[in-house]
């Protein structure tokens, strides 16, 4: 029987192969009273566990070879997961405190750890919760003595064949059991746009569509599925006529990708010579290699949010400066922009201060960003001295998030040269003139945009916040997530605005969010005057070419009509018309 399951469309392209379902390790464990007297010996247990799956990492980390970086770089975070105390040590503590085995005392602490990620307003680091589930999963199989890779078992027997996974999710250890096999999509019942799994799948050009949530319980290994990775729909047993309608899609898909990789050394611009600059927006030093793969001419945005991930301190300034310095050499003279700490109320640099204790109801309203930045000085110094420090060795720019008011940039200046001051004291160099921009996310900052163009070297929009913020949508809540419209006409009206505001000015302005790496908006945004795009490296290829079909003088005047329509729907019409 075939049918059709909708799911989050993450990963662009289409798969046709067969089922091929990965048994799910299952953290529902039994709860056990142990003799005092053992009670030692469990700890033991526990530690066994924990290097074992160490030394499992590190097996898996040394035969990478040629895979993707990005398999690699979620390796470094599980090792990380592994190493923190909330993970390697507070189960033990529950093993002597509680006489319990260790296979319910580190998912006792797991639950906790989930919990406190899932009330964090930021997605990237909110999606991290599913790392930490699968470090624990590694550890109880290796408790209950059902070791190794969950994929590679499964697998056995079936080399050679297009397979698509499906599972209720996979670890990226899991991920690399199946790279010497013709491994087509992934299919899941979790995961987001950010989830590990989406971020593995974009960095390995692989289809994919998470958030099936029964995916796991409804397709039978071998069946037959399409996976349409652009609309987020999975086939399972198509008929004939839909199974030749997608394999000629997907051969028309796979011509047009290799036409797009030659653009990679091609100069950005439009058909009226306008120089357009395509920036890619990374997440940890080996980002670095995909994005020059994609031909990305600097970073536009560099989150150095990942640094604290999987730790339960603060990273030094020196181990900030080592990560900068990374990017930076390895951009080779290519623009870099650092943007600060983007952080949450939920997820505190110090959970044991007078910040830390006072829980927020609504922690996109709270303490965050340059915020939380602001409200721990000591740290922010760290940061900006790491930052400061690298701008010697290329062209470093500082990006401050999530601005709102006036006193704020005051504030971050007066602090970026307490910082520089300091750093002359010691003799060290920097870039004196080192620029230092704010992002565009919260309604008022677009619409008081002048205020900031008045103290800063540029802007960039960050347009997933400031879409959410604007029309009051959590777009993570599934309840209200189809009211999430980029193409708002209100959206629209902001980010018009605070382009051609610093137009009039002479201001740089880039676009940091989603909707810079669209192909279908790449007309619509260069119509409104943005010459800066930057985003995720996968997305460049396409963006360029949209780029270097277009003619600004021709797209100006339907633009500004488009502006003038107060109905997505009749936005959406037009836009289509725009790239036709």
């Amino acid at each position: 029987m075939s049918f059709t399951l909708h799911g989050l469309a993450v990963s662009n392209g289409i798969a046709i192969g067969q089922a091929h379902l990965i048994s799910q390790a299952t953290l529902e464990v039994s709860h056990l009273v142990i003799a005092q007297r053992m009670v030692e010996k469990e700890v033991t247990r526990f530690e066994t566990a924990l290097a074992k799956v160490r030394t499992e990492f590190g097996v898996i980390k040394n035969g990478l070879g040629k895979a993707p970086t990005d398999i690699g770089a979620f390796i470094d975070l599980h090792l990380l997961i592994l190493s923190d105390p909330e993970l390697s040590e507070v189960p033990k503590q529950i093993i002597r405190e509680r006489r319990c085995n260790a296979e319910w005392a580190i998912v006792q602490q797991m639950e906790l750890l989930v919990a406190q990620f899932e009330k964090i307003e930021d997605v990237y680091l909110r999606e991290r919760s599913y790392d930490v589930r699968q470090v624990v999963e590694r550890i109880v199989r290796e408790l209950v003595g059902r070791s190794g890779h969950a994929a590679a078992k499964s697998a056995k027997g079936v080399k050679g064949e297009n397979l698509i996974v499906v599972a209720h999710d996979l670890s990226p250890s899991d991920v690399m059991a199946f790279k010497d096999q013709n491994f087509a999509s992934f299919v899941t019942d979790v995961g987001g746009s950010t989830s590990h799994t989406a971020i593995l799948a974009r960095g390995m050009g692989i289809p994919a569509v998470l958030g099936l949530h029964n995916a796991r319980q409804l397709i039978r290994d071998k069946e037959t599925l399409i996976v349409d990775g652009t609309r987020g729909v999975v086939i399972v047993n198509p008929d004939a006529r839909i199974l030749e309608e997608y394999e000629l899609k997907k051969c028309q898909i796979e011509i047009e990708r290799s036409k797009l990789k030659l653009l990679k050394t091609t100069r950005s611009t439009t058909l009226d010579r306008v120089k357009i600059d395509l920036l890619a927006n990374i997440e940890e030093p080996s980002d670095v290699t995909v994005a020059l793969e994609s031909g990305a001419e600097g970073v536009g945005l560099f989150r150095t949010e990942f640094i604290f991930l999987g730790r339960g301190d603060m990273p030094s300034e020196d181990e900030q400066f080592e990560a900068y310095r990374k990017v930076v050499k390895g951009m080779q003279g290519r623009p870099v922009t650092i943007r600060t700490f983007d952080l949450g109320n939920d997820k505190n640099i110090h959970s044991d201060d007078a910040i830390g204790e006072r829980k927020r109801d609504n922690p996109a309203l709270g303490l965050r960003s340059i915020r939380l930045s602001l409200a721990e000085p000591k740290t922010f110094q760290s940061q900006l001295r790491a930052i400061l420090r690298v701008s010697k060795l290329g062209k470093v720019k500082i990006l401050i998030p999530m601005l709102s008011h006036a006193h704020q940039i005051d504030q971050t200046l007066a602090a970026l040269e307490q910082a520089k001051s300091s750093l002359r004291g010691e003799k060290i160099a920097f870039d004196e003139s080192i620029e230092i921009g704010g992002m565009i996310e919260v309604p008022a900052a677009a619409l008081a945009v002048g205020i900031f163009l008045r103290r800063m070297n540029f802007l960039s929009i960050g347009t997933n916040d400031l879409i959410q913020y604007t029309l009051a949508i959590d777009r993570s809540d599934e309840q209200v997530s189809y009211l999430y419209d980029p193409l708002h006409p209100a959206v629209l009206m902001l980010l018009a605005h605070v382009i051609s505001t610093a137009e009039k000015v002479n201001i740089p302005v880039s676009m940091c969010g989603e909707l810079a790496g669209d192909p279908k908006l790449t007309r619509l945004l260069l119509g409104m005057g943005l010459r800066q795009f930057s985003m995720h490296p996968a997305q460049i290829p396409a963006v360029k070419q949209k780029v270097k079909q277009s003619n600004i003088s021709e797209v100006i005047p339907i633009v500004r009509r488009i502006l003038r329509l107060e109905e997505s729907a009749k936005i959406q019409e037009q836009i289509e018309r725009l790239n036709a």
